[in-house]
């Protein structure tokens, strides 16, 4: 009785082990379930910094630092055993250019372009590698051997849209505005997407479509990827709000940039530039010398050295005006251009008339409308003011008279047309300089609205002024 008593006992505890089993079978797969997308499969693994990075420099977009840096490592180490490996030495190449860039440091150029080449005498047809030595001279500031080297991987392959971005840099580089619109026309053809907003901006900015950069730009920032992508875009927005004079915008979109990439130095000293206009010194040369510490740009020099001089702080704008020397001389040694710097800096606070004969050069060079406005106004520091006016006029009205809105280039055609007693233009174009940007510099804008002072209301007995 007891024995038949067991059995049925028996089967009921190995039923309730099945039933507990089948339980947490379906809890498991219900977890399961519930992490896994639809189809069943794992997620992909996030990518690793070299495949970050990788991803960024053959897009031509920017990429973080310590991403590059473990790309960099990563081919170096790679090629140790495989120096015949073209695509390594081509993205070994891109991520040392885009280092450079970064950093403000020449002397990655020279390594870069060792690797470029050795991709291609490896391979020859390496499109990725010509595209990367574009991008290198434009960063160079040799524009005209980026539309070469771009013009070559456009010719291998014709369809492949990341060549596009370079070769329009070039085109504007070298003042060929309507090439520089084909060449945009055909990208977004080809593409769409941030990387494309940025250059679409870029063009638009040159012709003085302000809302229409303004859009385009906020429109990248919106749909970028990676930080550092969005952070420059951010800077660019803040660089395109600064231009038009709305000091709180750009110094928001500063600020949000660096948040979202603290490397992100160029809108370090964006933030400079917008503290200095809103009157918060101590703040603006905080931001600077953060800028100047980690990417110490020419330009960044100078600008600091005209709010110290500004501020009266001779021996401090000296110091980095002479940074500014510094910096030009480490660039010419490793094989770029800081010539137009240079020369905006000798027209102001050196030599005027070796600031015309660097910048007549630069003008055969790339005859884009930064360095006719820089020629111009070197012309007039030297006194040679007739021949001065058509490089202003260039720079602020473009070849077909939709040239860049920008404070300072006006500021510089109304000077230029005092001096040769054309008061009417002169009042209207130090009137444009403050409309666009009251605060558009620190030594600058102040004698703007001095000159107009005493320039005065145009005289109703005179009748019509001359333009």
């Amino acid at each position: 009785m007891c024995a038949m008593d067991d059995k049925p006992r028996a089967r009921r505890r190995r039923y309730r082990r099945a039933l507990l089993a089948s339980a947490a079978g379906t809890a498991v797969l219900g977890g399961v379930l519930v992490t896994l997308p639809w189809g069943g499969q794992a997620p992909p693994p996030a990518p690793t910094p070299q495949e970050r990075a990788l991803a960024a420099v053959t897009s031509g977009v920017p990429a973080a630092l310590p991403d590059l840096e473990a790309l960099a490592a990563e081919r170096e180490r790679h090629l140790r055993k495989h120096p015949r490996d073209a695509r390594a030495w081509a993205e070994l190449g891109a991520a040392q250019v885009e280092q450079g860039v970064r950093l403000a440091d020449p002397r990655y150029w020279p390594r870069a372009e060792k690797a470029l080449r050795t991709a291609l005498e490896v391979r020859k047809d390496n499109v990725p590698a010509l595209r990367a030595m574009a991008v290198l001279a434009n960063a160079r500031r040799d524009h005209a051997s980026a539309r070469a080297w771009g013009e070559a991987a456009r010719k291998l392959e014709p369809g492949r849209w990341t060549t596009y971005p370079p070769l329009i840099e070039a085109s504007a580089g070298l003042g060929d505005d309507e090439e520089t619109g084909r060449l945009l026309e055909k990208l977004m053809e080809l593409r769409s997407g941030p990387a494309v907003m940025v250059r679409a901006a870029a063009v638009y900015r040159d012709r003085g479509w302000r809302e229409d950069a303004a859009a385009k730009i906020a429109d990248a920032a919106s749909a970028a990827g990676e930080p550092a992508e969005r952070a420059a875009c951010l800077e660019r927005a803040g660089q395109l709000a600064w231009e038009r004079g709305d000091r709180e915008d750009a110094l928001r979109h500063f600020r949000e940039a660096v948040r979202t990439d603290p490397d992100q130095r160029a809108a370090q000293a964006g933030q400079g530039r917008a503290l200095a206009a809103l009157g918060r010194t101590t703040e603006a040369l905080s931001a600077y010398r953060t800028a100047l510490a980690r990417q110490p740009r020419p330009e960044y020099a100078l600008e600091l050295g005209e709010l110290y001089e500004s501020l009266g702080m001779r021996s401090a704008a000296e110091v980095h005006y002479a940074l500014l020397r510094e910096r030009v001389r480490l660039a010419a040694a490793h094989g770029a251009d800081e010539e137009l710097v240079l020369g905006r800096f000798e027209a102001d606070h050196g030599d005027a008339r070796a600031a015309v004969r660097r910048l007549r050069a630069e003008w055969k060079r790339h005859p884009s409308t930064e360095v006719a406005d820089a020629l111009g106004w070197a012309l007039h520091r030297a006194g040679e003011d007739e021949e001065a006016l058509p490089f202003a006029v260039r720079a602020t009205e473009g070849t077909k008279g939709g040239g860049v809105r920008s404070a300072l280039f006006a500021y510089h055609r109304g000077t230029i047309e005092r001096s040769l007693e054309r008061y009417g233009a002169a009042r209207r174009h130090l009137t444009e300089a403050l409309q666009i940007n009251p605060w558009f510099s620190p030594l600058h804008a102040p004698r703007a609205k001095e000159a107009l002072a005493r320039l005065g209301e145009p005289s109703v007995q005179a009748g019509p002024e001359s333009s």
